[in-house]
Parts: structure tokens; C-alpha cells; sequence
């Protein structure tokens, strides 16, 4: 029987070999951490938004630029076989008010225990820390182990290593080295679904911590209403993730500046009248408060942006505090690291592969997950993208291997 081995134990990875054992092949998994599924756990700390309820072309269309390679993966394995195999798992799954989808435990360790009692079930071995460095002379994989130095030979093996967020869960990008010397070119890995970096007054940072609610947030004509929270550093949070490619875009070609409409509900003259409508005398804490509705994040993002700018919100009439809630800029200096990145960008690109999801320059050896070079906002798009690659990957074992 044909030797498998599967270097990762993410999702990815631990799909591939639910996929390839109940076809009947020998899988041996191997992961550098002491207990597979470490990243999917800390997914389930949020509740583990496994996927999402719209449409498929709609579904599809989040994913920027999306590789065709990725598309038939998802058409191949879309959201409701996600939620059937979460059900097979005994986690049942709803749709939430959102759209997002949702195991009925809100969290990812009921469903990672039964998945890895099935996999033992079906014959999957697990060789834990196991840190992969690349293949020794004879083309076996060789690996670092606490008892020393082991080489193993597979006649077909799945990279399923990760991106480079949250290296401390097992995912650091070290692969991409061992990649390159093969002559495999690797897209710089870059982070994603992460917070914006500003350079606050210290009155901002006082308000680390609080939340900016329905706020509609810009880079160019690209924006999306929702909500972040103000961070010691910046801002992070679903809206400011959801704009990761863009920001990352921007901040290739220059500065950057982040435009916040605080009442995107209200038009600018029905915002006017409201502002228009308080007491005499009332002070400006109060018209902002209790006429416009904002929250003390927003004002103190108002004084911040007219500070930067030289002038005084007191001195603003209504129609002056009108355009400023309307458009409120707030500079960018960067990204947050891949440290706290909930994803990556980047990675092997899909030109590196043929369809079966293999590398062209070495036969035998296949990837999937976010080692690929894709993107995805946060919602379940990528935990999908995640569980459809690591299919498509164990269909294209099994054909290479039938093929030979």
C-alpha cells in the first residue's frame, strides 16, 4: 500500500487524510506541536465560524482575485458539505444573524475531539513533534524530533504547514525556505485580517479598549460598515479585516488614510438637522452625544482628526461637525504583525501547481491550505477555503497515485 504522509495538522491537513484514509490509503500525519488542530482550537475561541450562508457566487466573490485552481475547490466542496461534515462530527451547525455559520457548541473542541477519533479509527497515525526540515539526499522527508534526526520515505506527501500568523500555535513560514532551494518561488507572506497601525495622542490611547459602532470604514471607494475597537496601537476588528487587501494595497504604493462616516444611517441633511436641533447653550460633548449619538471613542476620533488638522471642533458650527462625523480621516503608518494576524497572504502560487493540486517541480509532493497564495476577509471564507483545498489535494493524491 502506498505510503502517505501529511506535514501539518491544521484543518487542511486533517481533512486531506480524513479524505485519503477513507479511501483506504496509509496516512501518517506528522506536526511539530505536542497535539494537532492548535490554530482551529483558537478559531473556536471566537466561536469557530466555520463558513457562510449566502449565495455561492456571492460566497465566492469575497475571495480577492480568486484563483480559478480555488474556485473549483469551493465548487467541489462548498458550505453545505462543511456543515454536513461538521454533522457527520455530531455538530450540528445554524446560520446566524449575520449569515455566519456556526457549530451549536460555539466551539471548535467537541468537534476536533470526535474528528480525531475517527481518524484514529480509520487506521491515521500521528507522529507529534515532528519538525519538518526539508528531504535528506535520498528524497526522504526529514524531520527533527526530541530523540534526534528521522527521515521517512513516502511515495506521496501533502504540505499542509500553514501560513505564518500566530507562529506560536505552530505556523511560523519556516517551509518557505526549504521551498525555495527546491526552486519553488514563494509569494512573501504577508499579514491579513489584522488591526491597523495609527501614531495616537496619548488622550487616544486613553480609549484603548472601546468600541466603534456602526461606523462605515474607507480606503478609496472601497468600504464596509461594521465594527472595530480602538487599540492602544490602532484599530482592529471584522470591519478593519475585511479591509486588510485594500489597506495592504494602499500602503504599497504611499500613504494611507482610513475614512470613518460615524452615522452612515443618517444622510448628510437629516445628520444637520439633528445636529441643528439641540438647546442653546448646550455644549459640544452634548450635541455630539446626544444629537449626532456617538459614542466618546468617536468624539475623541473627531478631536484627534481636527487637532491633526489645526483647527477646534468648538469652533465648528453644525454644518462644519456634520462633514467631520461624515468624514472623519484617520491616518494609517502600517499593519499589525503576523503575530497577531488571523491570517496570511501570500504563499505558493497556483501557477507552481498543476490542477491535482501537486508541484510541478516536485512530483510526488502536494499543498494545500494557507501555505497557498490566497485571501480571504474573516466570515467563514477561511476556514472554507482551508477544508476545500485540503479535498482538493487528497483527490489529487489518490489520482496520482492510481495513475502510477
Amino acid at each position: 500500500m502506498p505510503r502517505i504522509a501529511i506535514i501539518g495538522g491544521g484543518p487542511a491537513g486533517l481533512f486531506a487524510a480524513e479524505r485519503l484514509a477513507a479511501a483506504g490509503h496509509a496516512v501518517t500525519l506528522f506536526d511539530r506541536m505536542p497535539s494537532p488542530g492548535r490554530k482551529f482550537l483558537m478559531a473556536g475561541r471566537g466561536g469557530l465560524n466555520l463558513t457562510h450562508s449566502e449565495p455561492l457566487e456571492r460566497f465566492l466573490a469575497r475571495y480577492p482575485d480568486c484563483p480559478e485552481a480555488l474556485e473549483k475547490a469551493i465548487r467541489a466542496f462548498p458550505p453545505d458539505a462543511l456543515r454536513d461534515f461538521a454533522a457527520e462530527l455530531g455538530q450540528r451547525t445554524y446560520i446566524g444573524t449575520s449569515g455566519r455559520i456556526f457549530p451549536e457548541a460555539m466551539k471548535a473542541s467537541p468537534m476536533l475531539r470526535a474528528w480525531l477519533d475517527r481518524l484514529d479509527a480509520r487506521g491515521v497515525g500521528f507522529k507529534l513533534r515532528h519538525d519538518w526540515q526539508g528531504w535528506d539526499e535520498t528524497g526522504a522527508l526529514r524531520f527533527a524530533t526530541p530523540s534526534g534526526p528521522v527521515g521517512v520515505a513516502a511515495d506521496a506527501t501533502l504540505l499542509a504547514l500553514g501560513g505564518a500568523s500566530w507562529p506560536r500555535l505552530g505556523s511560523d513560514g519556516g517551509w518557505a525556505k526549504l521551498l525555495a532551494a527546491k526552486g519553488v518561488a514563494v509569494a512573501p507572506l504577508t499579514a491579513s485580517n489584522v488591526g491597523v497601525l495609527c501614531e495616537w495622542s496619548d488622550k487616544m490611547r486613553e480609549r484603548a479598549g472601546e468600541p466603534l459602532k456602526r461606523t462605515d470604514f474607507a480606503i478609496g471607494v472601497t468600504g464596509v460598515i461594521g465594527e472595530a475597537v480602538v487599540t492602544g496601537k490602532g484599530i482592529e476588528g471584522g470591519a478593519i479585516y475585511a479591509l486588510s487587501a485594500a489597506i495592504r494595497a494602499a500602503l504599497a504604493k504611499g500613504a494611507v488614510t482610513l475614512m470613518l462616516d460615524f452615522r452612515p444611517d443618517l444622510t448628510p441633511s437629516a445628520l444637520l438637522g439633528r445636529l441643528a436641533e439641540g438647546r442653546k447653550g448646550d455644549s459640544l460633548a452634548n450635541r455630539l452625544r446626544k444629537g449626532a449619538g456617538l459614542s466618546a471613542a468617536q468624539v475623541s476620533l473627531l478631536h484627534e482628526a481636527a487637532f491633526r488638522e489645526g483647527r477646534k471642533l468648538a469652533d465648528e458650527g453644525p454644518q462644519g461637525l456634520a462633514r467631520s462625523i461624515k468624514a472623519c480621516p484617520v491616518p494609517i503608518s502600517g499593519m499589525a504583525g503576523l503575530d497577531r494576524a488571523i491570517s496570511t497572504a501570500g504563499g505558493v502560487p497556483f501557477e507552481a501547481l498543476t490542477p491535482d493540486f501537486m508541484l510541478k517541480a516536485l512530483p510526488g509532493t502536494f499543498v494545500a491550505g494557507e501555505m497557498l497564495d490566497w485571501d480571504a476577509p474573516t466570515g467563514g471564507y477561511l476556514l472554507q477555503a482551508t477544508f476545500a483545498t485540503g479535498n482538493a489535494a487528497a483527490q489529487g493524491i489518490s489520482r496520482w497515485l492510481m495513475a502510477r
